[in-house]
């Protein structure tokens, strides 16, 4: 990357959802980066195919006026691995999130360690979408935060199509930029030990914090100093 990446303080903050959640538990990490003068947009990504979310993240990255700290969490992660071959894009940061290489599936990762017997991702419905089981929700997901504040998640959940973690992806922008990643060290819907591969494979620098899949609401703080680190290129 050129030295001006590495001197210059990014201001812009891009932030891609994971599955079975939406861009507002992401409130936190916004407010305290916005205090700090990022300028952060959050995409509401529809879950619906992996070509129709990195279009929805394209959408935003071409109204920002300059360079991208691309963040993406969970599913997310496979979205901005595909969209951050965008020239605004400057650094990448995953948070508990999927790595895809080129040619890869993101289910093809999920095979890669045994799930945790709380992880809650059932099967496809009959229309191919799929959903975070109720009962396991709070400890599979969200086991840091207030059960009525993982109830509320669990109820506003945004479904994924299915196809979306078979569909293979044709770029992968962490092999041109640099990459910053959280490894959720008490994951139980991405295997940590799958997170620490990925981001070994990809060259990322790596924080890791104790805490669950919902690490950027538990974590708030933590993962917007990452971010920060990112768009400072240290």
């Amino acid at each position: 990357m050129s030295n001006a990446q590495t001197t210059t303080n990014i201001k812009n903050v891009v932030i891609v959802h994971g599955a079975f959640a939406d861009g507002s538990g992401w409130q936190s990490v916004y407010e305290i980066l916005t205090k700090q003068g990022y300028h952060v947009t959050i995409v509401q990504n529809p879950l619906s195919s992996l070509n129709d979310d990195v279009a929805a993240t394209n959408r935003i990255l071409d109204k920002q006026d300059g360079p991208v700290v691309l963040v993406g969490h969970s599913w997310g992660g496979s979205v901005i691995t595909q969209a951050g071959v965008h020239p605004k894009v400057a650094a990448l940061v995953y948070v508990a999130a999927f790595v895809p290489a080129i040619n890869e599936t993101t289910f093809d990762l999920i095979k890669t360690a045994p799930p945790a017997p709380e992880n809650g991702i059932l099967p496809p419905d009959e229309k191919g979408f799929v959903y975070y089981d109720k009962q396991k929700f709070h400890a599979g997901f969200a086991a840091d935060l207030p059960k009525a504040q993982a109830d509320f998640m669990y109820a506003s959940q945004g479904p994924i199509a299915a196809q979306s973690f078979v569909t293979p992806l044709t770029q992968a922008a962490w092999q041109t930029k640099p990459s910053y990643a959280i490894v959720a060290a008490e994951d139980k819907s991405i295997n940590p030990e799958i997170e620490r591969t990925m981001y070994k494979r990809a060259g990322a620098k790596v924080t890791e914090l104790h805490g669950s899949h919902a690490i950027y609401m538990s974590k708030a703080k933590e993962v917007a100093e990452v971010i920060a680190t990112a768009a400072a290129g240290k």
